[in-house]
C-alpha cells in the first residue's frame, strides 16, 4: 500500500481519472446553483464523448472536437432548460428523459455513421504535455505537470467557475436564481434567462467531461464508456456542499479510490480476493464520505422549485 501511495504513477492516474469528473461536476454544480437539478448528465456525457470523437474522426482538430462536444451538450441543455424552467415540468422526469434521448442519439448516430464497423476506429488523442522545469520535480513533477492539456483545462475550469460564482455579478445572479429568484427578478434580471443559460453552460461542461474519455483517456468511442460517471458527479456536488473547491476534492478522493483498486488487483491480494470487491471500493468509500459530508451541506433554497414571473 505504501509503495502504491508514494509512486508518481499513482498520483498521475488520480489526476487523469478525476479530470472528466471535474468537468461534469462543475457543470452540474452550475445547474444546481441556479436552481435546476440536471439528471441528464449521464446521457449528456455520452453524447459529448461521441460528438467530440466523431468530429475529430471526420477531420477537425482535437480542440475543435472539444468545442463540438460542448455545443452538443449545450443543445441538450437548452432542451432540458426549456422544459423545466418556463414550462415547469418535473426536473427528475425531464432529466432522465434527456439521459435516455442523448444516449440513444449517440448510439444511433454511431451505427448510422459506421454501419459496417465491428471495432471502433481510433483517433490520435491529446498527448502528454510536460511543463518545462516543473515536470522534473521528484514525485510531484511527473504526477502534476506531465498530463494532457485537457487535464490542465479541467482544473483551470474549476478555478474559473469558483471565480465567476463568488467574484462576479454574473455569479451573484446565478446564485440568486437558486436561492431567492424573486429577489433576482426584483433587480430586473430574468430568472428564466439565467436558469436556462446556466443549464446550457453546465451541460456543455458535462459534455466536455465526456469528450475527455474519447479525446484524452482513450482513442475511440465505445458503448458504456461513461459507465455511471454522471451519477457520481451528482453525488460529488452534494459532497462538495455546492462549492467548487470541495467538489474538486471529492472528485480527487473518488479518483484516488479508483486508482487504488486498480493497483490492488495487481498485487498478491488480487489473486485471492474477488476482483468485484476491488471494484466496489471507490463507491463504498464515496458513499461513506457522502453521508458524512452531506449532513452539514446546505441545499440551495430554490433548487427544483419552479418559478413563475410575478409570483411571490
Amino acid at each position: 500500500m505504501i509503495e502504491i501511495l508514494i509512486s508518481a504513477s499513482f498520483w498521475a492516474a488520480v489526476l487523469r481519472i478525476a479530470s472528466p469528473l471535474i468537468f461534469a461536476t462543475m457543470g452540474e454544480l452550475i445547474c444546481e446553483r441556479a436552481g435546476v437539478l440536471n439528471l441528464g448528465i449521464e446521457g449528456i456525457m455520452v453524447i459529448g464523448a461521441f460528438a467530440g470523437w466523431m468530429a475529430v474522426y471526420l477531420g477537425l482538430p482535437l480542440w475543435g472536437g472539444v468545442a463540438v462536444a460542448f455545443g452538443a451538450g449545450a443543445l441538450f441543455g437548452l432542451l432540458h432548460g426549456v422544459l423545466v424552467v418556463p414550462f415547469g415540468l418535473s426536473q427528475h422526469v425531464v432529466g432522465l428523459g434527456v439521459t435516455l434521448l442523448a444516449t440513444a442519439t449517440a448510439y444511433f448516430a454511431y451505427r448510422l455513421a459506421l454501419p459496417q464497423v465491428t471495432s471502433p476506429p481510433k483517433i490520435v488523442p491529446f498527448q502528454v504535455w510536460e511543463v518545462p522545469v516543473l515536470s522534473k520535480i521528484p514525485l510531484l513533477g511527473p504526477a502534476l505537470f506531465a498530463q494532457t492539456p485537457l487535464t490542465y483545462a479541467a482544473f483551470a475550469c474549476a478555478g474559473l467557475v469558483a471565480f465567476v460564482l463568488y467574484r462576479t455579478p454574473l455569479g451573484l445572479a446565478l446564485r440568486a436564481a437558486g436561492e431567492n429568484p424573486a429577489a433576482l427578478e426584483a433587480q430586473g434580471v430574468s430568472v428564466t434567462g439565467v436558469r436556462i443559460g446556466a443549464v446550457m453552460v453546465g451541460s456543455g461542461l458535462m459534455a466536455v467531461g465526456g469528450s475527455f474519455l474519447t479525446l484524452s483517456a482513450f482513442s475511440s468511442f465505445f458503448f458504456e464508456m461513461v459507465n455511471g460517471r454522471g451519477w457520481i458527479c451528482i453525488a460529488l456536488v452534494v459532497f462538495g456542499a455546492w462549492r467548487p473547491g470541495k467538489a474538486v476534492l471529492g472528485a480527487l478522493l473518488f479518483a484516488g479510490f479508483d486508482a487504488l483498486q486498480i493497483r490492488l488487483q495487481q498485487t498478491p491480494m488480487g489473486a485471492v480476493v474477488p476482483y468485484q470487491l476491488f471494484l466496489m471500493l471507490p463507491y463504498v468509500f464515496s458513499i461513506l464520505a457522502l453521508v458524512v459530508m452531506s449532513r452539514r451541506a446546505q441545499v440551495p433554497a430554490a433548487l427544483m422549485v419552479p418559478y413563475t414571473k410575478g409570483e411571490r
